[in-house]
């Protein structure tokens, strides 16, 4: 099947999606992270599409969606749920799974917290929702939550570096199955400008997700909604602890890993794709 690519005004942002699949097949919403786009999924939609409606959009800051400048918009997490809530309301679409990974976490748990009836399954792929799954790698952006002075926030500018985009796709997989088309157009991406001060916004506002975990967590425990987890294991952002940590609000979550880093998807689709598949296909009720 092939993927059709369109956008959608929501008020004053522009949604570029990707969308593949049947128009009355089970909603699959694939939800991207940072700096990335609906590009990450750009191999896993055609093995997804046979059997989903898969709907990938890009995220206000990210890819080929438009939205206004800083001032104009708040680029919070807040935001991204209410654009996306926005935007699922458009497609008229009330029943959807979730795939959230990085960004696509807070943004997803938003809105699942916000419409439990409306969410029929929850896929992470190193999406996190806990403590424990936070790396000592999150220390830089801690001190500019703790004191968000001029000088921690451009101490964070470092991490928006080609350099440090390049490592967050090849720390912990194999570089020969990394085909640079995803980092070097994250890079672009990243160097347009004034999105650094966008991207620095979204740092900060990081932890209003850290502060609601244990809300999300709540909502796991209370509605146990299907979870499956799949997990890089060699991600140095978000540690395979906070993959296992799920089963103790989901105990019926199912966890594995697969031996890659940050951006799995991008070294093991196929494995991936086959566990989603199985795993939303046995779901009561399918």
């Amino acid at each position: 099947m092939s993927t059709t690519y369109r956008t959608l005004a929501i008020s004053d942002v522009e949604i570029f999606y990707r969308e593949a699949g049947a128009a009355d097949a089970p909603v699959l919403l694939l939800l991207h992270g940072y700096p990335t786009s609906s590009h990450m999924f750009r191999d896993l939609i055609p093995l997804l599409a046979p059997h989903f409606r898969v709907i990938a959009p890009d995220l206000p800051g990210f890819g080929q969606t438009k939205a206004p400048p800083r001032g104009r918009f708040d680029y919070t997490f807040d935001a991204l749920a209410v654009v996306v809530d926005r935007f699922l309301r458009a497609l008229e679409i009330n029943r959807y799974a979730i795939y959230i990974f990085d960004y696509g976490a807070p943004t997803g748990l938003r809105l699942a917290l916000a419409h439990p009836e409306r969410v029929t399954a929850i896929i992470s792929q190193n999406g996190n929702a806990y403590e424990e799954g936070l790396g000592p790698m999150w220390a830089l952006f801690r001190k500019y939550w703790q004191e968000p002075t001029k000088e921690n926030r451009d101490a964070c500018r470092v991490t928006m570096t080609p350099e440090a985009t390049r490592g967050q796709y090849l720390t912990g997989s194999d570089p020969e199955k990394m085909s640079p088309d995803g980092y070097e157009l994250d890079i672009a991406y990243l160097a347009r400008p004034r999105m650094d001060e966008i991207q620095l916004d979204f740092v900060l506002d990081y932890r209003t997700n850290v502060a609601a975990y244990p809300a999300w967590q709540a909502y796991l425990r209370e509605h146990r909604p299907p979870l499956l987890v799949v997990w890089g294991k060699n991600d140095p952002f978000f540690l395979p602890p906070g993959a296992e940590a799920f089963r103790r609000d989901q105990p019926d979550a199912q966890v594995s890993f697969v031996d890659a880093g940050h951006f799995a998807l991008e070294t093991r689709v196929d494995e991936i794709a086959e566990k989603i598949i199985a795993f939303l296909g046995n779901l009561p009720g399918k």
